[in-house]
């Protein structure tokens, strides 16, 4: 065989991957192959490119190449970026597996919800592929030839799927409920859509408490908070509020108001609802601010926190009934 690599510590993959005046055909086939993966390539795709195992063995001592498992071979040297992560989940899994989780959802637009641990699903026709670290690797008898998206690469299922995985196995309801809100908020997807495909997935941990989340959403909630604030007010008997009002403040510039009531005597009582990041000095000053240009003689503007919404619901209810907040017809 050939041998036309680049000097030693060379950790540039585009010269270590590019073609070569002397490169041979069987050279030639397995370049092809990793660089259609992003530089990676597994010990059988080698062996099949008719690569020799002492010649891969000599390319990792002298520093050209990187052993990432017993079967992924790196052809270039440095870390890993994001693609090159999970092509080598995928390698690493085995024919058929596909990456899953919240990085197959980032494939498809997801934002906000990056996690290190990289998911990925193997056919349960395969061994489990040995531990390797910041990926988790499961098993299913799923027909992942009909999960895998048509459009996206490296091998990952389609987003909706993955989210709805994902969502599955979590044991903080929240976190089911945040990333479905998400999906849609983002407008990755609809709540019918998520529905739908939910329906063809079958048998889910959490399928119920999903569904009921997806209803809600498709009525117009489109984040966690606004869905705890529909869900007390069902549970304390007040009238569901108006949500995303388009306001104008004092300055003339378009506002959204998370929550609204019409009073009895023909005010506006608005609640917002503050997250973690709202507790941070500048975002504190800007709310207050936000709440002075939005005030005025026919609106009343209250504010609570989120986890407040979620572990205090009654004293919150008990406070906007007195405030005025109708109840429910």
């Amino acid at each position: 065989m050939v041998e036309t690599l680049k000097p030693p510590g060379c950790g540039e993959r585009d010269a270590q991957l590019g073609t070569t005046r002397d490169a041979g055909p069987v050279e030639e086939e397995w370049r092809k192959k990793a660089r259609s993966q992003e530089g990676l390539i597994t010990r059988r795709q080698l062996r099949a490119a008719g690569v020799r195992a002492q010649a891969v063995a000599h390319r990792i001592a002298t520093d050209r190449w990187q052993a990432h498992s017993p079967t992924v071979i790196a052809t270039f040297t440095g870390a890993l970026d994001e693609a090159q992560r999970l092509w080598l989940g995928v390698l690493h899994g085995g024919e058929g597996a596909l990456v899953a989780g919240l990085h197959a959802a980032e494939l498809g637009g997801l934002a906000n919800w990056h996690r290190d641990e990289v998911v990925v699903l193997v056919p349960s026709g395969l061994r489990v592929p040995t531990p390797l670290d910041g990926y988790r690797f499961l098993r299913t008898t799923r027909d992942l030839g009909s999960l895998r998206s048509t459009e996206l690469t490296p091998p990952c299922c389609r987003p909706i799927v993955a989210v709805l995985l994902w969502a599955s196995e979590q044991d903080n309801i929240r976190t089911t409920r945040g990333v479905l809100a998400a999906v849609v908020q983002q407008r990755l997807t609809t709540a019918d859509q998520l529905l739908r495909v939910l329906d063809g997935l079958g048998r889910l941990r959490h399928s119920a408490e999903m569904r009921r989340t997806l209803t809600e959403i498709a009525g117009g909630a489109q984040s966690v908070a606004e869905l705890d604030v529909r869900r007390m007010c069902r549970q304390h008997g007040l009238a569901q509020p108006t949500r995303q009002v388009k306001r104008y403040d004092g300055d003339g510039r378009v506002r959204f108001t998370d929550c609204e009531w019409r009073l009895a005597d023909g005010r506006v009582l608005v609640l917002e609802v503050d997250g973690a990041f709202h507790m941070e000095a500048q975002q504190w000053e800007d709310d207050l601010a936000r709440q002075r240009a939005l005030s005025g003689p026919d609106r009343v503007i209250v504010r609570c926190t989120a986890r407040e919404l979620r572990d205090g619901p009654t004293r919150l209810a008990r406070d906007l009934r007195r405030l005025g907040v109708p109840r429910a017809a």
